[in-house]
């Protein structure tokens, strides 16, 4: 059988699956993009462009056993893959791993590194310059945009906006009364249960002092907003229909080996499954440890039995800043809300950079 595998998307799923499997097999990395981006990162690289370099680990360097195509995608059929240039990629295996797409700059529009870079330094100075912000959107992205914010300028005013009446809703009631309690220190200022009665004026990122009307009819006055919402699953090129089916969401029903259902030799990774859980890198990686082994045991003529359960309770670790912060972790004994020091030792000091460039750093 062909040994190739066909990796579509470079992000975490992807990218660690790739790396995964480059001593087994022959592997094809096909993303648009120049380099794996930790876009956990994303939100501290707008407020602080100095760092922004961190989140960047070009595939060249370390997928030298592969082959990295920059192209995109159009289309899927069992056999392999035709990509917006019209070539044509046959594979062995199958890997759908192309995630999911959101609102700038928590996800980057651009596809190379130094666009990204060059993105984040024109609406840094934007925001740099504007002393009131308002966020819409209270979900974890728009909490750790604020506390970015306020990490780097404590004066400035800003203030979240959510229809919803509740953070974190979800979590346990110990991790919303934190939270509220480090806003709250943070003079961050949350408008819950609240929705806008027009959009800004101004498009997001860009400075322009507008004013807005909630329902409640509040009226807010900022130099600057930011769109936290509004998750798009990335799979329109299996809309053909040649390969699956798609959820009314978008996603692609996967079994619990992670085959999209009716082959055994093409899986699907990270937020495009439809998994009943949340959409978080760190499940995506998860998720290509699974079926890393079960291609490396199909490759050796054995049968692929490693199995993914989602957890039976949600985790987090939310950010507000480099020092601060709010997590909730599974334990045998069900959720646990750990300390901010937690929080901080695993993702808040660097977003992840630390595991990365062990992961990536070298070939």
């Amino acid at each position: 059988m062909n040994r190739t595998v066909v990796v579509i998307g470079g992000g975490y799923g992807g990218s660690a699956l790739a790396k995964a499997l480059t001593a087994e097999a022959e592997v094809v990395l096909i993303d648009p993009r120049d380099a794996f981006v930790n876009t956990a990162g994303s939100l501290r690289a707008l407020t602080r462009p100095d760092w922004a370099g961190n989140m960047f680990f070009p595939y060249d360097e370390w997928l030298t056993r592969g082959t990295v195509i920059r192209d995109r995608v159009v289309s899927v059929d069992p056999g392999g893959v035709t990509l917006a240039s019209g070539e044509r990629v046959e594979a062995g295996y199958l890997v759908l791993a192309t995630g999911s797409g959101y609102a700038y700059p928590a996800k980057p529009t651009a596809d190379s590194t130094e666009r990204i870079l060059d993105d984040l330094r024109l609406t840094h100075k934007e925001l740099a310059g504007a002393e009131r912000v308002l966020v819409l959107g209270a979900g974890p992205v728009g909490l750790e945009l604020a506390g970015e914010i306020k990490e780097v300028w404590p004066h400035k005013h800003v203030t979240v906006v959510d229809p919803a009446e509740r953070l974190l809703p979800a979590f346990e009631p110990e991790l919303r009364h934190d939270l509220h309690r480090q806003l709250d220190e943070l003079d961050i200022r949350l408008r819950l249960g609240a929705d806008l009665t027009a959009p800004p004026t101004t498009e997001p990122g860009q400075a322009g002092t507008f004013t807005v009307t909630t329902t409640g009819g509040e009226e807010i006055t900022a130099d600057i907003w930011f769109r936290a919402y509004g998750v798009r699953v990335n799979s329109d090129y299996l809309a053909d229909g040649r390969l699956t089916t798609r959820t009314p969401q978008g996603r692609v029903p996967v079994t619990e080996t992670l085959n999209v259902r009716g082959y055994d030799h093409v899986y699907a990774i990270g937020d495009i499954t439809d998994i009943p859980e949340a959409k978080m890198a760190g499940y995506a990686m998860q998720h290509a440890e699974v079926v890393a082994r079960n291609i490396i045991a199909q490759l050796h003529g054995e049968l692929p039995t490693a199995a993914y359960r989602p957890l039976p309770h949600p985790m987090i670790l939310l950010p507000l800043g480099s020092s601060g912060g709010v997590g909730q972790l599974p334990t045998p004994d069900g959720p646990a809300v750990v300390p901010v020091e937690t929080v901080v030792r695993y993702k808040g000091a660097d977003l992840f950079t630390g595991r990365f460039t062990e992961q990536f750093g070298s070939a």
